[in-house]
């Protein structure tokens, strides 16, 4: 597929991988609805500098997690963009938890990942499925992590919620084929603001890995891009992690 002149929504596409996928698209000719929940000067910073540079971009809020908010963000973008194309589920959160607290992992945490991390990516799914099918072309990328593969992360609840992203996805693959193709990338570290404050364990990290290095946001916006334009796959999960999990 051509990425030129299709509407991408990305979901938390303000900051860190999801910044890097917008104006990755962007500079595909992609138009690019960037969507936050909280951090919206980050997706308004994202969006101007897509103008700024000759892309088209929108910023719309809405929490994924909260369906009837989807469903409106989604009318909005139809609105103002005319359908969409493309669909970048890169919107999830975290808590920090030990893996062995098992009493820390309450059902607020259960159900706040979840609600994020898993609905809040069929949730778009859902709203964006008639508008590609209509056109009758239409890819979806979902964010995963190596957690979701390892069992490994910053919590119990986050790695689960990972592991279900991959099921989501094959079962979306299935669900919406053949108009439309779903798949997934799994990464591993990649250096973004959450690193702030803990260069140490990167660099401890990077040492570790076959590579001897963490990828960029801007290398796993490539990939995004490259999984969107191949026509012949779908239900698939890439894993981009310098070697970590072999």
């Amino acid at each position: 597929m051509n990425l030129y002149q299709k509407v991408a929504l990305v979901t938390g596409g303000g900051t860190g991988i999801g910044r890097a996928v917008s104006l990755a698209l962007a500079d595909r000719g992609a138009a690019v609805a960037v969507n936050y929940s909280r951090s919206k000067s980050e997706a308004e910073e994202t969006a101007a500098y897509i103008q700024d540079h000759g892309g088209r971009a929108i910023v719309f809020q809405a929490d994924v997690s909260k369906d009837h908010e989807v469903r409106a963000m989604v009318d909005r973008i139809v609105q103002h963009l005319g359908t969409v194309d493309l669909l970048v589920n890169n919107a999830s959160i975290t808590r920090y938890i030990p893996l062995d607290d098992l009493e820390a992992a309450d059902e607020e945490a259960w159900d706040e990942l979840f609600a994020v991390n898993v609905k809040g990516m069929f949730y778009c799914a859902r709203a964006v499925a008639p508008y590609m099918k209509k056109s009758k072309q239409g890819a979806v990328v979902n964010m995963g992590s190596i957690a979701g593969l390892t069992g490994l992360g910053s919590s119990l609840p986050y790695a689960v919620s990972k592991s279900a992203v991959l099921g989501l996805t094959k079962s979306l693959a299935r669900a919406l084929a053949p108009d439309i193709r779903v798949n997934g990338i799994a990464p591993g570290a990649v250096a973004t603001r959450w690193w702030e404050g803990r260069e140490e364990m990167m660099n401890r990290l990077t040492r570790q890995l076959l590579l001897q290095r963490v990828s960029t946001a801007e290398e796993i916006a490539g990939l995004v891009c490259a999984v969107l334009e191949q026509e012949s796959m779908t239900g698939q999960m890439i894993t981009v992690d310098g070697g970590q999990t072999l």
